[in-house]
């Protein structure tokens, strides 16, 4: 079938630029769009969007591999995730909340914390280690002063400087990730609204 740029239950485009239909598409991102819609049963708005330049979809999607699905360090899946949520607020990104703090909740098992960190970061349920997190996070994100002090406040909390690279490295990723939505106006797939916030029915044997 061909990708098209308006989903099928709304008159809304998903973003201000054409997505080329799926037969012209180099083979390697096809491949890769199908993989992903087959493991998570729809295709998120983002890869459509980023097709529209094949070499940047690359090199987009390689560095989010590199930075998200790295198997060192002390950040888990959901720390990730709630990095991304918080940077995003700051940032504006609709698409980036909407679908991280999706991906949060999967991951952390905790439906209302993304939400939380969306309202209020400071004020959410989070332990001194995800406040610590964030707070050096969002420093990054906003462009402070980086000090000595910021790494020793993550030092306090078990990170090392490496897994302050990784922080600071997914909030300046998602920052330009961010930018791009805002631009091309890329909305975020009806999907992740309501994924992870409740259990799913198991099914009868």
């Amino acid at each position: 079938h061909a990708y098209s740029t308006k989903e099928e239950s709304s008159a809304r485009p998903i973003g201000r630029y054409p997505v080329p239909n799926k037969k012209d598409m180099p083979y390697d991102i096809v491949e890769l769009m199908e993989e992903v819609e087959m493991k998570t049963g729809f295709l998120p708005n983002v890869f459509k969007a980023m097709s529209h330049r094949p070499a940047e979809f690359r090199a987009f999607f390689a560095y989010y591999n590199a930075i998200m699905n790295k198997d060192t360090g002390r950040l888990s899946k959901a720390d990730k995730e709630l990095i991304i949520v918080a940077t995003s607020v700051v940032n504006r990104c609709t698409y980036c909340v909407v679908a991280h703090g999706a991906l949060h909740r999967i991951y952390s098992k905790q439906p209302a914390l993304a939400d939380q960190v969306t309202v209020n970061w400071k004020l959410a349920d989070l332990s001194d280690r995800e406040l610590a997190m964030l707070e050096f996070a969002l420093a990054v994100c906003k462009a402070e002063n980086i000090t000595e002090e910021h790494f020793q406040k993550l030092e306090a909390h078990g990170f090392d400087r490496e897994d302050a690279w990784d922080i600071g490295m997914i909030s300046a990723f998602f920052a330009m990730s961010n930018r791009i939505a805002h631009y091309i106006d890329l909305r975020p797939n009806k999907e992740f609204y309501t994924m992870g916030r409740v259990p799913q029915k198991k099914k009868e044997e």
